[in-house]
């Protein structure tokens, strides 16, 4: 009954959506009037008994077709197919209800029998006609308009020939004010090369970019951009890198649409938005295929802990359980600033969210331990962390006490609040270490895998807490990483500093980093017996030059390296090498069953000796002993080594340098 009263309710308000249904309306009768025309002629006056009921009968059936199908809810400006199939379908019911009733009534025998058939023609032509028209008339005007303004517009070149495309032209061919001009796309499907999209020609390959260029530049028409129109179907690293160096050689600023489907691009930048090339677009990291479910069932419903809440890794974590629906959040920092950033995104972004912001440090036991008696986590993600290498190898008993200490103080509470899960977050440098920072992080992982083997073997005298180790490397954008250095340096007018020109990291976007974490935690819950003591470690694909890295952000500046913005070498800093491992030679990875999560089988150690052993560290630490404090390091991470400094080749050094 709500139903009926929705469709027949008519608006109340004299606009120009009240005109077309007016005019839908009005149609409808004369088409009726009209088909009968075509069908007897001249002979329509032997049927004006029933041509007034039939009009009335067949126009309120087609006014209230309308309504049911929304025929009237789009905009005749933008008619489209999809207006077409809406105005098929209202016809083709009010056509099969009109017959019905007639048959009912007068067994079809008060009008010829092909009047309905005439009438679905003519009444979709009537319906359609004014529509495109409409079209026609808007698009011719602003053709005048646009075609007037298009020596003020940015000429591009687009890269696809695909959905994105079409609807990057249309854009551009109807907003007065848009800022490019499209004069041709390249596309590597051959079979789309010759042909056009709205006008505007396929003109050959990628691979084809610099004759294109040439032969536009020649018409006089040469682009200024090349923008990538297919973000999902991303060009590998290498790839991307490539058109990079290419772009900046034809002076050609590469750029980007965004992901029409995101929403938040749509909400906070608009559809059309043309972005530059990022560096991590040059990653060109394939997408990982998550499990959902899993992940969903790690965090949904529970009470999750998040130490190091404000950090890189911690807030982005938050961001992401926030989103899975936890019972409760608790945001833990001893940062202010941090936490209080955090938690007032938090409250923001996600005002249902039950969520409490602690100050403290987890270097302090009992304030930790009197945290989680309160709230009683389910699920404690352990982000808290010392991790800039030469800050912590001048500051080594700051990284002993937060590193370590503090990841005992963590997992100890844990126990005592019967926590299901700790996840502590690791780091590539962890293995075979060459710093302090490396070595307080593996001795971090030692005692999560030493509690989950007794946790498993059931010697822990009932705790069944589930320790999980996940190890990566460097990610792209983090506090006091190389790319926000190297954006400073830039806007500086640099130069950009690289320590030598060897040097190799592995990088992975925070986002990414963080969604496998999760996936590799709900991979942990649910993994056998077999897997405990076991350290997950995310697939980083390659290592990445960093000096490759440098040239690369110079270039997406619009700048030419060695020229506009040189590059120099400073010499690797104390405990830094050139080449990061993600595993040591005696763990070699295994594949899971979680996409993009490998798992590691490093030496694990006796927790009561290793208890002994961090107590020793701990009161080292109270003494400032650093000479002991290292021999401990030693003692408890064997390949812990101190390497000599790597000098940087000859033709790297500069004047002042030598």
């Amino acid at each position: 009954m709500r139903k009926l009263k929705e469709i027949f309710r008519l608006p109340l308000i004299f606009d120009r959506r009240f005109l077309a249904y007016f005019h839908d309306i009005l149609v409808a009768g004369i088409s009726f009037v009209v088909s009968l025309y075509l069908r007897v002629g001249d002979g329509i006056t032997h049927y004006t008994q029933a041509l007034v009921p039939g009009v009335a009968l067949f126009t309120i059936i087609a006014a209230a077709a309308y309504r049911l199908f929304g025929m009237n809810s789009g905009v005749w400006r933008y008619a489209s197919l999809r207006d077409l199939m809406a105005i098929a379908r209202a016809v083709t019911t009010t056509i099969l209800v009109f017959l019905l009733l007639m048959f009912l009534v007068t067994r079809l025998d008060a009008l010829p029998r092909s009047v309905p058939l005439i009438n679905w023609f003519v009444l979709v032509v009537l319906l359609g006609g004014p529509r495109l028209l409409y079209r026609l008339a808007k698009d011719r005007r602003l053709a005048g308009i646009l075609e007037s303004n298009a020596r003020d517009r940015i000429p591009v070149l687009l890269v696809g020939a695909g959905d994105e495309a079409e609807i990057f032209i249309r854009a551009m061919a109807t907003d007065r004010d848009a800022a490019y001009r499209v004069v041709g796309i390249l596309d590597d499907k051959g079979g789309r090369i010759g042909r056009e999209i709205h006008g505007v020609k396929v003109l050959g390959r990628l691979a084809e970019l610099s004759s294109v260029v040439g032969d536009l530049a020649a018409g006089g028409q040469c682009p200024r951009r090349l923008i990538l129109t297919r973000p999902r179907a991303r060009l590998s690293g290498t790839r991307l890198g490539a058109l990079v160096e290419k772009c900046e050689a034809l002076n050609l600023v590469l750029a980007r649409l965004p992901d029409l489907t995101d929403f938040r691009d749509a909400v906070n930048e608009g559809p059309m938005t043309v972005r530059p090339i990022v560096i991590e677009d040059l990653l060109g990291r394939p997408q990982v295929a998550l499990d959902k479910g899993a992940i969903d069932g790690l965090v949904a419903g529970r009470t999750v802990l998040v130490t190091g809440a404000g950090g890189t890794i911690g807030s982005e974590l938050t961001r992401q359980i926030a989103q899975l629906k936890p019972r409760r959040l608790i945001l833990l920092d001893h940062g202010e600033f941090n936490l209080y950033s955090i938690e007032m995104e938090m409250r923001e972004n996600c005002p249902d969210l039950d969520c409490r912001a602690v100050l403290a440090n987890v270097r302090d036991r009992n304030r930790l331990m009197e945290v989680f008696h309160e709230e009683k986590p389910e699920l404690v993600f352990h982000a808290a962390a010392l991790k800039h290498v030469p800050m912590v190898e001048l500051n080594p008993v700051e990284g002993v006490l937060t590193n370590v200490m503090g990841t005992r103080n963590v997992a100890d509470a844990a126990i005592a609040a019967g926590a299901a899960a700790m996840v502590l977050i690791s780091t590539d440098k962890a293995v075979r270490s060459t710093n302090v920072m490396g070595a307080t992080k593996r001795i971090a992982e030692c005692y999560c895998q030493a509690l989950d083997i007794v946790a498993s073997s059931g010697v822990g005298k009932g705790w069944q807490t589930r320790f999980m180790t996940v190890r990566f490397g460097n990610v792209l954008g983090s506090t006091g990483s190389v790319v926000p250095l190297f954006s400073r340096q830039l806007r500086a007018g640099g130069p950009l500093t690289v320590t030598h020109p060897e040097v190799c990291r592995y990088f992975m976007t925070v986002r990414e980093a963080v969604e496998l974490v999760l996936q590799a935690s709900a991979y942990g819950m649910n993994a056998g017996r077999d897997d405990r003591g076991r350290i997950f470690v995310l697939d980083m694909g390659q290592p990445v030059k960093i000096v490759d890295l440098a040239r690369q952000m110079i270039r997406l500046a619009g700048l030419r390296p060695d020229k506009d913005i040189k590059i120099t070498f400073t010499g690797l800093r104390p405990g830094e090498k050139l080449y990061e491992e993600m595993f040591a030679a005696a763990e070699p990875p295994e594949q899971t069953s979680a996409e993009g999560v490998l798992v590691a089988s490093p030496r694990a150690v006796d927790l009561a000796i290793l208890r002994r052993s961090l107590d020793e560290l701990d009161a080292a630490c109270a003494t400032a002993d650093a000479v002991r404090l290292q021999a401990l390091l030693h003692h408890i991470v064997p390949d812990y080594s101190q390497l000599d400094p790597v000098p940087l080749p000859p033709e790297t050094v500069l004047p002042h340098q030598a």
